[in-house]
């Protein structure tokens, strides 16, 4: 193998998939490849293992499969979809993917994926090595979310809030600035807002000093908010540019979606389903799904709707930069009449410095 240079596997469901992926990638790293049809050779440990197959297929699941314990010694999975639908995204951190993109990123997007940005240089286990898998874990019980929303299946409360928790004991030891970090490097579009709006959320709670119960509210609320989306086209949800009319009315359905699969389901407090339909309400009745008013806005929904504007501002997606944390914040400050002053104030130290 060349000196300085990690080793990846690549595996696809054709041989065009394959080669495909292996030129891109061949310039900066050692490659090994294979088939998924073919029985599996490949012996040393790679750092990364890049898969390009259609998880629509019941025998490329069941290859991934039997692959397991090879998949689980790479710091970074990265699933390339065909189809990029809730379903298949889900699938594929059921499979143990770390960042799942669409097919056609192009090159210089899955090199940035496998490369350190702040030199520029291979770093495929420098920005992996985590103390936990929080991050990981939370985004399994997102998908699986997403999932259950889409097949109308029972929700894995329990798992959604053991996942919130975790989160919680990560930025309680590490801070939220290295959560925002991990985050933004391994997941895209929904799932990153949901896991940077419940970091968000944790640490404003941590910071206002609530109780116990009403951080695990807090998160619980977070992890569920945007669950109404699993019904929304994900052509719309990650459309560059602004939505017209008819795609924002759509967009604008996932609150009332959301609180209505939630409803139904075992262990969610009426606090918890106040926020997921609440979190687009403003103080000055100018929000939706009900143009509620000041006094009819909880605790919880107030900060969790700070935290989703603020979250939504930093996130990065591959068409627009990433906001300043310091910029995103003059924002939450000038919607005057909309949040609650107080709350902007003490979200200060969170929105800068934590």
């Amino acid at each position: 193998m060349a000196a300085g240079r990690p080793f990846l596997h690549v595996w696809a469901d054709t041989s065009d998939k394959l080669s495909g992926i292996c030129s891109i990638l061949q310039e900066k790293f050692t490659i090994a490849g294979e088939r998924l049809d073919a029985d599996s050779r490949l012996s040393q440990a790679p750092a990364a293992i890049v898969i390009r197959a259609e998880l629509r297929d019941v025998d490329n699941i069941a290859a991934i499969k039997k692959r397991a314990s090879k998949l689980a010694k790479a710091s970074k999975r990265i699933f390339l979809l065909d189809h990029t639908s809730h379903v298949c995204i889900s699938q594929a951190y059921a499979l143990g993917a770390t960042l799942v993109l669409p097919s056609t990123i192009g090159r210089a997007k899955l090199l940035a994926a496998l490369i350190d940005p702040a030199d520029g240089t291979p770093a495929l286990l420098s920005d992996t090595q985590q103390p936990d898998n929080a991050v990981e874990i939370a985004a399994t019980a997102i998908a699986s979310m997403f999932t259950a929303v889409t097949l109308g299946q029972p929700l894995d409360v329990a798992g959604a809030k053991k996942a919130g928790r975790q989160i919680a004991d990560r930025i309680t030891q590490h801070g939220l600035t290295e959560w925002l970090m991990t985050v933004r490097r391994h997941h895209e579009g929904t799932y990153q807002h949901c896991l940077l709006v419940t970091g968000v959320a944790i640490d404003f709670g941590l910071s206002l000093g609530v109780g116990r119960a009403d951080l695990e509210r807090l998160y619980s609320a977070a992890m569920f908010h945007d669950i109404g989306k699993a019904q929304i086209p994900l052509a719309i949800l990650d459309k560059p540019g602004r939505l017209d009319p008819a795609e924002r009315a759509l967009v604008e359905t996932h609150p009332t979606t959301g609180y209505d699969f939630l409803k139904g389901q075992e262990g969610i407090s009426p606090e918890i389903l106040d926020a997921v339909r609440h979190h687009h309400e403003y103080l000055d009745g100018s929000g939706y799904p009900d143009a509620l008013c000041a006094e009819s806005i909880g605790d919880i929904v107030r900060i969790l709707t700070i935290s989703d504007i603020f979250a939504a501002l930093i996130e990065h997606r591959h068409y627009k930069p990433t906001m300043p944390r310091a910029e995103a914040y003059n924002v939450l400050c000038g919607m005057n009449g909309k949040l609650e002053r107080a709350l902007i104030q003490s979200f200060k130290q969170v929105a800068l410095t934590r």
